[in-house]
């Protein structure tokens, strides 16, 4: 059997582990199966690949310290047990690396770190000194300051994006399935997908959700979303499950490869597609679609003729032509409660009636992106 060359010709590998592949059946974190996973990952990095660990299991890890016997619900409760597990987790990969003679160093994210582009920048040099230094990277999102506006959602995006942070060759998602399939693998005639080339490999696909542990935050879903955002940025992923890691990193067909679509792109304009949710929709005219989607221009006021929603400048945003059907995502620069004043009016007449500051774009080009 031939080996995945797109595997075995990467030289930056991000690999993603769930909070399903690293607990016990009650929850808590399992040390063996920590140790399993080390042993491929350094195994890969032994082999002269660069390996960023994007882990799930702070949440998980707190619960049993705290006296938790399942994930928690709210918001506060949830970043509680992460400020107790994460250093816990963190602590478990570090011994386990050293077993192999490996460094492990603690990456913390926000959205603003893959989003603002002075926050993006030094997240960039913090991972590439870690690299050249020979350290494995081991990153999760800032559960303990992230609020629900501001979050990744789930550790597949962040993956995706981190994988595209770092100029990734490879983004290898691990998980308690072993592949995507067609139906709910536990069905009988269900069968595994080997390869995604398009979109249109996934017409036949019914997604599932969350894992049966019960302590994760994410499905199949939120795993063929991240393999849409990172193939659609230049980078092949494969989708396995984590008993599998080893033959997976080493080129084995195993899983299922999603086949890169497109080429890199602006992170944040990947985070504006894919991991926001907007806050309204601006309304437009059939010439302000023309303009925003054939001629990639920025929206003016002139060609606004409405909005829906409560938002605030600098939130994410639809653009919807007359027939109310959103054609981009954007950052507007308005509040939701200036825009009737902008409705249909030039940028000249702006300036004169409401000020210079009302002279600027209702979306910047640099801030838009088609859907």
């Amino acid at each position: 059997m031939t080996t995945r060359t797109e595997v075995t010709d990467a030289k930056r590998i991000v690999v993603k582990v769930g909070s399903s592949s690293l607990t016990t059946a009650a929850g808590g974190i399992d040390p063996g199966r920590i140790s399993a996973l080390v042993d491929v990952v350094a195994a890969a990095k032994l082999r002269g690949t660069e390996v960023v660990l994007v882990s799930s299991g702070a949440i998980a890890a707190g619960l049993s310290p705290l006296g938790l016997k399942r994930r928690p619900r709210g918001l506060p409760a949830q970043q509680a047990a992460a400020s107790v597990g994460q250093g816990l987790l963190v602590h478990r990969y570090t011994e386990e690396l050293a077993r192999h003679g490996v460094v492990a160093g603690q990456v913390l994210l926000t959205v603003d770190d893959v989003t603002r582009r002075s926050h993006y920048r030094n997240a960039f040099q913090t991972f590439a000194k870690l690299l050249e230094l020979g350290v494995l990277p081991i990153v999760n999102e800032n559960d303990t300051v992230a609020t629900s506006e501001i979050r990744f959602g789930d550790n597949d995006r962040l993956a995706a994006l981190v994988a595209h942070l770092v100029h990734a060759d490879l983004l290898v998602l691990l998980s308690d399935v072993d592949g995507l399939y067609d139906a709910n693998p536990s069905r009988p005639g269900s069968s595994l997908i080997t390869d995604v080339a398009s979109s249109l490999d996934l017409d036949r696909v019914r997604l599932g959700s969350t894992g049966g542990a019960g302590v994760g935050t994410g499905g199949m879903h939120t795993k063929v979303e991240a393999a849409r955002i990172a193939t659609g940025a230049g980078i092949p992923v494969v989708l396995t499950s984590a008993d599998r890691a080893a033959a997976a990193l080493t080129g084995e067909r195993v899983g299922t490869l999603f086949h890169s679509t497109g080429r890199r792109r602006p992170t944040r304009l990947l985070w504006l597609a894919h991991a926001t949710e907007p806050k309204g929709c601006i309304l437009l005219d059939s010439g302000a679609v023309r303009a925003v989607v054939e001629r990639r221009a920025s929206l003016l006021a002139a060609g606004v003729t409405g909005s829906t929603g409560a938002f605030v400048a600098g939130d994410p945003v639809d653009l919807a032509g007359p027939d109310g059907v959103p054609v981009a995502r954007g950052l507007v620069n308005f509040d939701a409660t200036e825009i009737p004043n902008l409705v249909g009016r030039s940028s000249k007449d702006l300036k004169r009636d409401l000020g210079a500051a009302y002279e600027r774009e209702v979306v910047h080009r640099d801030d838009l992106v088609l859907l």
